[in-house]
C-alpha cells in the first residue's frame, strides 16, 4: 500500500529524470523500478531533513549515475525504422515547419544534446536538475549533497560550455539567413 501511494505520486517526474540519464526506455523503466524499490526499503531511515521529494531525487539520480557506470563501455543502441533506416519526424513535418527551420532546430538540438554529454558528470547533473527538472540551487544541493555555492558554479560552467559550443551554429545559421541559403 505505502509503495503504492508513493510510486502513484512521484512516477512521472522520477520518470522524466531518469530519461535524461539512461539511454533507452526499457534501461529507463529498469532504472526507475530500482529507484523506487531503494526508496522503499529506505523509508524507515529518512530522516526528514530535506523535502521528501528532494531525497527521492537523489535516490533516483544516484541510481542512474550507478546504472551508467556499470554499462560505461556499451554503446547506446540506435532506434531505427521498422525498415531498418532511420527518417525524419512525420509529426514535426506536418506541424507545418519549413524543413530548413526542422533542420536547423535539428541540428541545434544535436549540438546541445552533444555539448550535455561531453560535460563532466557534475556538471551535467545539475545544469539537468535546474533546467530541465526546473529544482531551485538549495533543491539541487541536497540531491547532489554539495554547498549551494558549488551548485552555482556547476550550473554557471555548464551554460557557458553549452554556450560555446552552440555559438558557431547560432553564428551559421545567422550567416544563412542572410545569405539565403542554409549549409
Amino acid at each position: 500500500m505505502a509503495f503504492d501511494l508513493l510510486y502513484r505520486r512521484h512516477r512521472h517526474r522520477i520518470h522524466a529524470l531518469v530519461a535524461r540519464f539512461v539511454a533507452t526506455k526499457e534501461d529507463v523503466e529498469d532504472v526507475v523500478q530500482e529507484a523506487f524499490i531503494k526508496a522503499y526499503r529506505a523509508l524507515p531511515r529518512f530522516r526528514g531533513e530535506s523535502a521528501f521529494y528532494t531525497w527521492l531525487y537523489r535516490i533516483a539520480v544516484n541510481t542512474a549515475k550507478n546504472f551508467n557506470a556499470t554499462r560505461m563501455r556499451r554503446p547506446p543502441p540506435v532506434e531505427l525504422d521498422a525498415d531498418g533506416t532511420d527518417s525524419p519526424n512525420i509529426e514535426s513535418l506536418q506541424d507545418g515547419a519549413d524543413p530548413e527551420s526542422l533542420l536547423r532546430r535539428d541540428e541545434l538540438e544535436r549540438v546541445i544534446a552533444a555539448a550535455l554529454a561531453d560535460l563532466p558528470e557534475d556538471l551535467r547533473v545539475a545544469v539537468t536538475l535546474r533546467e530541465s527538472d526546473g529544482l531551485t540551487y538549495g533543491e539541487i544541493a541536497a540531491v547532489m549533497d554539495c554547498p549551494v555555492g558549488t551548485v552555482r558554479s556547476r550550473i554557471f560552467r555548464a551554460r557557458e560550455a553549452i554556450d560555446a559550443a552552440i555559438r558557431p551554429v547560432i553564428a551559421a545559421d545567422a550567416r544563412s539567413r542572410r545569405t539565403g541559403r542554409f549549409r
